[in-house]
């Protein structure tokens, strides 16, 4: 018989519907009844994509017997990660305290007035690589909340006080100046991979905060050896088995240090976050490849990753028919009978797909080399080089496509939505690809109308078919502002500025602290919790404030509003500790600092939209690598934009300011022109 998980919107707890676990959704249902019966509670926290969360599914929840022995002992809850990060945080925290480590499947074990008392991640069947079996824990625990009742209660207020601290923000006085951002630079350069780009080792992360970041660092100080860890980085990641070779898109990260082997889900937030540091690579360099990855990996997400009416979905799973990875590697043999002898040898050659396989018997296919090199070693010319191999990449894609897909989570979540509206919007106006403006658009409206509501709140999550439910977090306010100001940048159109000032406002006074600065992950009407953080580090995602530092420094060069920089500049001041002792942990408060510091060129493009001279104007201002600018341009109804205001010229005419100076107008193509190149 189906549980109560059955009608939930998540992916992830409809998984869990028919476990022989009594399982509820967290909710005053779940929480009542542990009150009431005096029961403890069982709370079981992952995500869909997860491969050790089905794991775990298999081996424990599906076992009857399991299942009998948590609803005879305790009130059984399973949360989507996803949908409720704050719980999420707050109790990844505990299990922190506990065993100095975290992940998913997370397990932790609350007394009635939810204060965790015990807690893991992954517990095995039976006991296995040093962990206690999942059976033996749950008898345990059960044993002791009846015969050590104060011992539990005590440890778990201990452990909730602990929490607190262990989630807290350390502010430390001092100035905001280039010294943060310097001091950042040989952090970065100690755990930067000489031999295979990426920070650190072993499972290894893509750390896109940490790229783009170092981007900056080149650009105002001239760093060149920031440069070249991004350029490395960048290089092996999209060359490895980590990036989806003929699909398009990252996989969550590389198991091994040289990224080849990875663990195979594909998350949104992640591909969101990669594209902005391709392109500003991109607009650097001038190298091609880095353009190719970015238009690759978008056309993967409007193909795989979006909905018909315009929304992103959340995640691609790394099984398929119980098998992680199975959908994307290869046999040589395989590869041959599909493409024949000659072109089979030919992408053999290529991604490196050998007889034994590279990775548990099978291919995972990779470059060790670039085109140029490729094209060499097949003595082609380069331009016949990857056109064969772009129709051998076609071939086996339409090939795979007829295999068992691995499954899609396709809640649609405002935060990550937000991310990539951000990189679509940046794509498009770098590119000059207005198809993936639209993309934008799309995802924007469908944010600003489903997942908003009549007072202008954001909520957080919304299923096809289904209300969008829950009260959004910080991250789903910072990160569509965020979004809307480059939507605002790539389209010039008001109503995204409009949108992101709104957000702000509404952001400022649910979230803002007014004493210590920054804002709260929670708003202050949220459903009480034993623990009210500020969200301070960068994981996977940004940081919820540190996105608001960027969003609020951005809007206020684009509307003059002064509210807006203060507010920016009292979450800096909040987390100078954090940035001077922990840059890579704030790596997106670094760019936001960065951003604040400026100085920032204020560009106002004013003339007839849609003629050749005026689109001349914008493309020269979005030529090459401008991280410190803030760009604006005739619309209908600009109005609304503080940069535009009272603004006019018969031709097309730069206006330039810079820390509130502003220069003559350059009137004219050939002045408007000459003034970009100056700036």
């Amino acid at each position: 018989m189906p549980n109560r998980l059955l009608h939930e919107t998540s992916p992830y707890l409809k998984q869990h519907a028919h476990n022989p676990v009594d399982w509820y959704p967290w909710g005053e249902e779940a929480l009542k009844a542990s009150r009431e019966l005096d029961r403890p509670i069982f709370l079981s926290i992952g995500y869909s994509a997860c491969h050790w969360c089905h794991v775990m599914e298999r081996e424990s929840f599906e076992d009857p017997a399991i299942g009998e022995l948590l609803g005879k002992h305790f009130i059984s809850i399973k949360v989507d990660r996803e949908e409720r990060p704050d719980l999420d945080q707050i109790y990844m925290a505990a299990v922190q305290i506990l065993t100095q480590s975290g992940g998913w499947p997370m397990t932790v074990f609350l007394t009635p007035d939810l204060k965790p008392y015990y807690g893991g991640t992954y517990f095995p069947p039976r006991d296995l690589y040093g962990r206690p079996s999942f059976r033996r824990v749950v008898e345990s625990l059960a044993k002791a909340w009846v015969e050590q009742r104060d011992a539990i209660t005590t440890s778990g207020a201990e452990l909730a006080s602990r929490i607190g601290d262990f989630l807290a923000l350390e502010t430390v006085p001092g100035p905001l100046d280039l010294d943060i951002l310097k001091n950042a630079i040989p952090f970065l350069r100690r755990r930067f991979d000489a031999k295979h780009g990426g920070f650190g080792q072993a499972p290894k992360f893509p750390h896109p905060m940490d790229l783009r970041l170092l981007l900056r660092l080149h650009a105002r100080f001239g760093d060149d050896d920031a440069l070249a860890m991004v350029v490395k980085s960048l290089d092996l990641m999209a060359r490895g088995g980590m990036y989806d070779q003929l699909g398009g898109g990252f996989h969550r990260y590389s198991t091994d240090a040289h990224w080849l082997v990875p663990h195979f889900e594909k998350m949104l937030y992640d591909n969101a976050l990669l594209m902005p540091v391709y392109l500003d690579a991109f607009q650097i360099t001038g190298d091609a490849f880095y353009r190719q990855i970015a238009e690759e990996t978008l056309d993967y997400v409007v193909r795989e990753m979006t909905a018909p009416d315009g929304s992103f979905y959340s995640t691609q799973d790394a099984d398929s028919e119980g098998e992680e990875g199975k959908f994307f590697v290869w046999s040589d043999a395989e590869v041959e009978t599909i493409l024949g002898k000659d072109d089979g040898a030919f992408v053999l050659r290529v991604y490196d797909v050998v007889p034994g396989g590279n990775w548990e018997g099978v291919n995972i296919l990779h470059r060790a080399r670039s085109d140029e090199q490729d094209a060499l070693l097949q003595r082609l010319p380069l331009g016949d080089f990857q056109t064969r191999l772009a129709q051998c990449k076609a071939t086996l894609l339409a090939a795979r496509d007829k295999r068992i897909r691995p499954a899609r989570d396709e809640k649609i979540l405002t935060a990550w939505s937000g991310l990539m509206i951000a990189a679509f919007a940046q794509a498009g106006a770098v590119l000059e690809r207005t198809d993936y403006l639209e993309v934008a658009r799309r995802a924007a409206e469908f944010v600003l109308t489903r997942l908003r509501t009549p007072e202008g709140r954001l909520l957080r999550t919304t299923f096809a078919g289904m209300d969008a439910k829950l009260n959004g977090y910080l991250e789903d306010y910072s990160y569509m502002i965020d979004s809307l100001v480059s939507l605002y940048e790539a389209t010039f159109e008001p109503r995204w500025s409009t949108a992101a000032a709104e957000l702000a406002e509404t952001m400022i006074a649910l979230f803002g602290d007014a004493e210590e600065g920054g804002f709260f992950y929670t708003s202050v009407d949220h459903e009480t919790l034993i623990a009210r953080n500020k969200d301070p580090h960068d994981q996977a995602t940004p940081s919820g404030n540190s996105l608001a530092a960027c969003g609020l420094v951005r809007l206020a060069h684009l509307t003059g509003r002064a509210d807006f920089r203060a507010q920016a500049e009292r979450t800096l001041l909040a987390f100078r500790g954090l940035m001077t002792s922990s840059p890579m942990a704030a790596g997106q408060m670094l760019i936001a600092l960065d951003l604040f510091l400026g100085p920032v060129n204020e560009v106002a493009i004013v003339g007839r939209p849609g003629t050749e001279e005026f689109g001349q104007v914008v493309r020269a201002a979005r030529a090459g690598y401008r991280p410190l600018q803030t760009l604006a341009a005739s619309s209908p109804g600009d109005e609304a934009v503080a940069l535009l205001k009272e603004r006019t010229s018969p031709s097309v005419s730069v206006f330039l300011c810079r820390e509130g100076t502003c220069q003559a107008p350059a009137v004219g193509i050939v002045a408007a022109l000459a003034a970009l190149q100056r700036s």
